[in-house]
């Protein structure tokens, strides 16, 4: 798993359209390192390669070594261009991190315990509203996702922002704009079949 997060990267001269489209037909992906105290730097990397390491959700919220020209950098893994209309990776953003300095990073959302939760009991439907959220922290109390978990959310209820479990150190970003920001996460809709229910139920206590 070590290897899936170093990218080895070399040096590019060449900037502009032109050499991006020949370092493509070559199978290679263009690529910045920039941030830290240091210049940005152009690079090029192996198609392949990156895509094997993206086939890792981990990839996404995970400090990187980024190797170039055999020296180590730590980033992480600021944008992602792909081209729409095939499996081609076009081009990369890594941004260089200090581990005494905070970075701001959109880690991912894990869903759990949706169908044993009391709406889920019921036959309600978890709808999602997120399914990342940017994080502020050191990059070593970077987590790789944060779960939810469903287990005592009823039909019609909805869990927040500010009702996340967070690991030590880490915060999120928007909510620190103010408590009109606390953006809704995860709500637990009836479905039909629970609206059914429920319909059939209050008949059934009239008629008594």
């Amino acid at each position: 798993m070590s290897k899936v997060f170093e990218f080895v990267a070399e040096s590019r001269g060449r900037s502009g359209k032109s050499a991006a489209r020949s370092m493509r037909r070559q199978g290679n992906v263009p690529a910045v390192i920039y941030g830290g105290h240091s210049e940005p730097q152009m690079l090029v990397l192996n198609h392949n390669e990156v895509i094997k390491h993206l086939n890792y959700e981990a990839v996404y919220s995970h400090v990187l070594d980024v190797t170039v020209d055999g020296k180590k950098e730590q980033a992480i893994l600021k944008g992602v261009q792909r081209n729409p209309a095939k499996f081609q990776i076009l081009h990369l953003d890594f941004l260089r991190v200090s581990m005494s300095e905070a970075v701001k990073v959109h880690v991912p959302l894990h869903f759990i315990n949706e169908q044993t939760s009391i709406g889920g009991k019921k036959g309600g439907i978890a709808a999602h509203s997120m399914v990342d959220v940017e994080v502020s922290c050191l990059p070593s109390a970077l987590p790789e996702y944060i779960e939810v978990n469903l287990a005592g959310l009823d039909i019609g209820e909805t869990l927040h922002l500010s009702d996340l479990v967070l690991p030590a150190g880490v915060e999120i970003v928007v909510l620190a704009q103010g408590p009109e920001h606390n953006l809704p996460v995860v709500s637990m809709m009836a479905s039909k079949a629970s609206k059914g229910d429920e319909a059939e139920d209050a008949s059934a206590a009239a008629a008594e």
